[in-house]
């Protein structure tokens, strides 16, 4: 499956991501990963991204979403993805789209990790005190959480639009989150087949685009469709969930 995961600090994505990579057989993508890799590489785009960083700007999305595609296009990412911190906007939302509908490999699903505040700073409070952080104090922890909230919200809002966002309750053990998870990626899979197959009974009565012939895009996006659209290629075929 080719999934984005979403979620503040101290959420527990990471642990999450492991256990799903893992049962998917896929690659857990990190943003912070591909920029170091390209960096310390020195290739075109990590030479591009470091004249940014070194003057103390933000490297352009252009740079960014070049760098991410070039990474979802490895060998290893061809039966799917966990892609974590990216997008951290919504017109890095639209480019990713974009770019994976151009390539016939649209998102399945958007999981967006939730926990309280309270839950979150305390999570966050022992790991600074585990790894001796005493930089990481209480203003500023609640203080990441608050540009978090900020930041993502528009975000969470864009992938509800797209009907692509199950959110996923972060607090407890380990494994009943895991399986709170594949519960929501079941149902992902079940709400995209269902749309695809009211598309491609539409299309198969000439009322797909206006000539029968429905769309060229495939895989359950089309730029500009309405949201939540999918097409009659949009059947997911997935390792047992």
């Amino acid at each position: 499956m080719r999934i984005v995961l979403l979620g503040p600090p101290g959420a527990g994505k990471g642990t999450q991501a492991v256990r799903l990579a893992q049962h998917f057989d896929c690659p857990h993508v990190s943003t912070g990963d591909i920029f170091r890799s390209n960096v310390a590489e020195g290739t075109e785009l990590g030479q591009a991204a470091k004249e940014y960083l070194d003057k103390g700007d933000l490297v352009p999305d252009e740079v960014v979403i070049a760098m991410v595609m070039d990474r979802l296009g490895s060998p290893d990412c061809a039966g799917g993805f966990l892609l974590d911190g990216f997008p951290r906007t919504v017109a890095q939302a639209e480019a990713l789209d974009l770019n994976l509908a151009a390539e016939e490999t649209p998102l399945h699903s958007v999981l967006c990790f939730e926990a309280a505040d309270e839950e979150l700073f305390r999570r966050l409070a022992g790991r600074s005190a585990e790894l001796g952080r005493s930089d990481d104090g209480e203003e500023t922890i609640r203080h990441r959480l608050e540009v978090y909230a900020t930041k993502t919200r528009p975000l969470v809002d864009y992938y509800m639009h797209r009907r692509l966002l199950s959110v996923v309750d972060a607090v407890g053990h380990v494994e009943d989150i895991t399986t709170r998870i594949l519960d929501a990626l079941r149902a992902a899979v079940a709400r995209l087949t269902g749309v695809a197959d009211a598309v491609s009974n539409a299309n198969a009565n000439g009322n797909g685009n206006g000539n029968g012939h429905g769309n060229d895009y495939g895989h359950g996006y089309t730029p500009g469709a309405e949201p939540g659209t999918a097409t009659a290629s949009a059947a997911v075929t997935v390792r047992t969930l």
